[in-house]
């Protein structure tokens, strides 16, 4: 037995109690005629003590060589500690050592284990499993842990069957880049790891598995930043004999589930939003309401006059800063040096003080009299104390440039707060995304989503009107999940598929097995995909998902741990058949 107690269970009831620790030396204290060492594990951290009166002296010199992460066991008796510490859970005693066993040394870490490390981020990286040593980390992987474990209990108490589905696919165009393994078997060929389950999912339905849900890792191979990773874990759900209402009925109840057991929380309204409302308000389609700052849109009041910045733009809008107007002109040069970076991509930006006694003090004064500034406050909402942004431009770009700086401005004014949740549903997306490169239309979702009822006929005259049958769950501006009601018959699949430009033989060689299930009695259904990575973040009170990511990957994605990827030998490659030819 390596151990009688953990490192985090002692306490002053075990007091004269003979018990046995193994762990990770987190620091020792060497006053010479007594050492401290405090030792730890998972659960936490217990001290203790050699003293040259009571420890033999081989001992104490063993004790000294202890150093930070070496793996040791000892035996003791816990004893009451003289100078206590209430910042500990065991800090009101102490094991005093009768015998200690080294059971692994351990090089210097190249980064302190402790909460506050002096380890940057890529070092961090690099020894992962180090980094997980450390409680925010471990903090984060069991929180992960917990959350996963009461989706679980939720969809089984609900009556969803967790069913495993294939890595090794059929590559589909589905929106992202696939993954492809080649096949060793198959000279030639390759598989591809799935974006997601979705066309297993909907056989599932066609086999008569009417609740099935499954936490899945799923693969795209697209551009990174902090909160994407080229694996991704999804709750991935799907239901049948159901219509919108029902779906949402279930996974509004999971999200309730999850934030009362979690944080003790309950919230009974989760509003809805259409999709062009939350782009016309808030600039994006998953629009942060835990604060105010909409947008209003200024046309009608900002084009009259002989300012050819407003006269020339598709859209001029603006929302108002709460208190804003305490921002001195060096802040506000700062933000309009802040959207006019490359990120954001803004030529510039109006403002406008609302006074405290009701005047106003604008960057065009010169174009704009006191009546007009106080149409833009009305239209804005701003009050007295208030700053008025205003951007213009394209419309889909000036939306998105704004929607950018409301989110920065919510930041620095610390209306962000990650201890509230604020959920919304988005619904009534387009079904269609024009490109504008190419000139064609491409699913917005993915080529599997119903239209609206009674739209069907409108993608012959009007496909870009055209509604999906879909929705998303946000979460203090962020997407946690999206789904959509399924096509369910060959025909409107069909249709759906000549729509995206698939040829009739395009649509059999790639999604032919899923409309000839349909030929099979497939029943109405849908479901709901949630991104499980981006929901622990958010529920742990953060927006990045690195950290709630066992073994995550770069920003370039390489495992910089384990050096991934990597090139393969030439025997390799011959036994897989292929042929590298790498462009510079």
């Amino acid at each position: 037995m390596y151990r009688s107690h953990s490192c985090g269970e002692l306490r002053a009831s075990h007091i004269n109690k003979e018990v046995i620790l193994a762990g990770w030396v987190q620091k020792s204290r060497d006053k010479g005629f007594m050492i401290w060492v405090d030792l730890r594990d998972r659960y936490g951290i217990t001290q203790l003590i050699f003293d040259e009166e009571r420890t033999p002296k081989v001992m104490m010199e063993k004790a000294k060589s202890l150093g930070r992460e070496f793996v040791i066991q000892v035996t003791g008796t816990v004893i009451e500690r003289e100078s206590k510490n209430d910042k500990m859970p065991t800090g009101e005693i102490e094991v005093l050592v009768t015998k200690l066993e080294i059971l692994n040394p351990a090089k210097l870490p190249p980064f302190t284990i402790e909460d506050q490390t002096d380890g940057g981020e890529d070092i961090r990286m690099k020894y992962r499993y180090l980094d997980i040593r450390r409680n925010p980390v471990k903090e984060n992987l069991i929180f992960r842990h917990k959350v996963t474990m009461e989706v679980r209990k939720f969809l089984s108490n609900q009556g969803f069957i967790e069913i495993e589905t294939p890595y090794l696919i059929k590559s589909t165009p589905e929106g992202a880049r696939d993954f492809v393994v080649p096949s060793r078997m198959n000279k030639g060929q390759f598989y591809a790891l799935p974006q997601s389950p979705q066309t297993f999912k909907q056989l599932l339905m066609v086999g008569g598995m009417d609740k099935y849900f499954q936490i899945v890792k799923c693969f795209r191979d697209e551009d990174l930043r902090a909160d994407r990773q080229p694996e991704f874990t999804q709750i991935d759900c799907e239901m049948a004999f159901v219509e919108q209402e029902d779906i949402l009925a279930v996974f509004e109840g999971m999200t309730r589930h999850l934030l009362k057991e979690i944080h003790g929380i309950d919230i009974e309204k989760f509003p809805r939003m259409f999709y062009d409302d939350a782009m016309r308000l808030y600039g994006n389609d998953k629009p942060d309401i835990r604060f105010g700052m909409q947008f209003g849109e200024l046309n009608e009041v900002a084009k009259h006059k002989d300012f050819p910045v407003f006269n020339n733009a598709e859209l001029v809008v603006g929302i108002a800063v709460p208190g804003g107007n305490s921002y001195t002109r060096k802040e506000i040069d700062a933000l309009i040096d802040w959207v006019k970076r490359p990120q954001i991509g803004a030529l510039g930006m109006v403002y406008c003080r609302v006074n405290e006694d009701g005047t106003f003090k604008s960057s065009v004064d010169k174009f704009y009299d006191e009546t007009d500034l106080a149409n833009w406050a009305k239209i804005t909402g701003a009050k007295a104390g208030d700053l008025i942004c205003v951007l213009s431009g394209e419309t889909n770009k000036v939306r998105a440039q704004l929607s950018a700086l409301r989110m920065e401005l919510a930041t620095r004014l610390g209306l962000r707060k990650p201890t509230e949740f604020a959920p919304l549903w988005v619904i009534d997306f387009p079904l269609l995304e024009l490109d504008e490169e190419t000139g064609h239309y491409h699913a917005m979702h993915h080529p599997f989503t119903s239209p609206k009822p009674g739209q069907l006929e409108m993608l012959d005259s009007n496909p870009g009107a055209v509604k999906a049958n879909a929705y998303d769950l946000v979460l203090n501006g962020n997407e946690i999940g999206g789904g959509s009601i399924r096509i369910h018959d060959k025909q409107t699949q069909a249709t759906m598929l000549r729509h995206l430009g698939f040829s009739d033989e395009d649509a059999k060689a790639q999604f032919g097995f899923l409309m000839d299930a349909f030929e099979y009695g497939a029943p109405p259904h849908g479901g709901l995909a949630f991104g499980l990575d981006r929901l622990v973040a958010i529920l742990g009170g953060q927006e990045t998902i690195r950290d709630f990511i066992a073994f995550p990957k770069n920003n370039s994605g390489r495992d910089v741990m384990i050096d991934a990827p990597a090139f393969i030998d030439d025997a390799q490659l011959k036994e897989l058949n292929i042929k590298l030819d790498i462009q510079a």
